[in-house]
């Protein structure tokens, strides 16, 4: 299948290497060139023009937040670029606000939006193992569950308005960063009292907490190890506000996110921006008088 894939960076370089792996002709476009090199090795193409991968009848895109996905597709020359019957796939986090936008304009044009966030670092989205979530019309979501399924080990089918996968994907990032602050509170304070972080976080994985979550990040924050960089603090504080905009909407409280965010800022105001999401424990270390990194 001919596919157009843009944005290529820390997750979407290995999605499209994947997509070409398994023999599909992917024209690849990144705002910075030179960023395909791994997927024209297997079998795919760079191009330079993003109009050169929205010509396609199957589009996907792992681009960074609302504004990149509104300057690259949302705008007059992208529009008249993609043809009338295409699919178009955005597998980043973006805000449900955009998703409705996305949706509504593309289907002036006749295309089909849907959207299709993914859960799994680096590691798992280069081992083809990420966990999908899809929303949107059901006869486009088959046109191109084959290939959802080429980058994930499970694909969830979420409802019908493209949105709805969005707040999924932001409840879920919520969710981790909720609970990276509890390991970072608990480490700290384990640390205070003379006990070993990295013993603490071995015996909560191996009995209380096994899984992705509190193994890898607990891990991370255990050994103050924050590479490689697979979320950074700054995209993780995007999702903690979208999570906190969608429930003032709604009118539910989130009694720890407003807590979070404050924690996010302080690791941002610390040059921490670039860092993986997991080294906001060094803003609790801080607080607590204890060395930071």
């Amino acid at each position: 299948m001919d596919i157009g894939f843009l944005g290529l960076g820390t997750m979407g370089r290995p999605i499209a290497r994947n997509l070409a792996k398994a023999g599909h002709q992917v024209k690849a476009w990144n705002r910075t060139p030179g960023r395909a090199a791994s997927i024209v090795e297997c079998g795919g193409t760079e191009v330079f023009d993003a109009s050169e991968a929205l010509a396609n009848d199957v589009v996907m895109s792992m681009l960074a937040n609302d504004q990149a996905f509104e300057n690259n597709v949302l705008n007059e020359q992208a529009l008249r670029a993609l043809p009338a019957g295409a699919v178009y796939v955005n597998l980043a986090t973006v805000s449900p606000t955009l998703a409705r936008t996305a949706a509504a304009t593309l289907a002036v044009h006749g295309v089909q939006y849907l959207s299709a966030p993914v859960f799994g670092r680096a590691d798992a989205a280069d081992a083809a193992a990420l966990t999908v979530l899809v929303a949107g019309d059901v006869e486009a979501i088959a046109k191109v569950d084959s290939l959802l399924a080429v980058i994930g080990r499970r694909m969830w089918n979420v409802g019908d308005e493209p949105a709805q996968a969005n707040v999924f994907k932001i409840l879920g990032n919520y969710l981790i960063a909720n609970a990276i602050q509890a390991i970072s509170e608990a480490t700290t304070l384990a640390e205070k009292l003379g006990g070993s972080p990295e013993q603490l976080m071995e015996i909560m994985n191996d009995s209380l907490f096994p899984g992705a979550v509190y193994g890898g990040y607990g891990s991370m924050i255990a050994k103050r190890d924050y590479e490689p960089v697979g979320f950074s603090v700054e995209l993780g504080l995007k999702d903690v506000r979208l999570a906190l905009a969608e429930a003032r909407d709604q009118q539910v409280p989130l009694a720890f996110g407003s807590q979070l965010e404050n924690i996010f800022v302080d690791a941002l105001a610390h040059g921490q921006g670039a860092l993986d999401w997991a080294s906001v424990a060094e803003a609790t270390r801080r607080r607590a008088g204890v060395d930071p990194k």
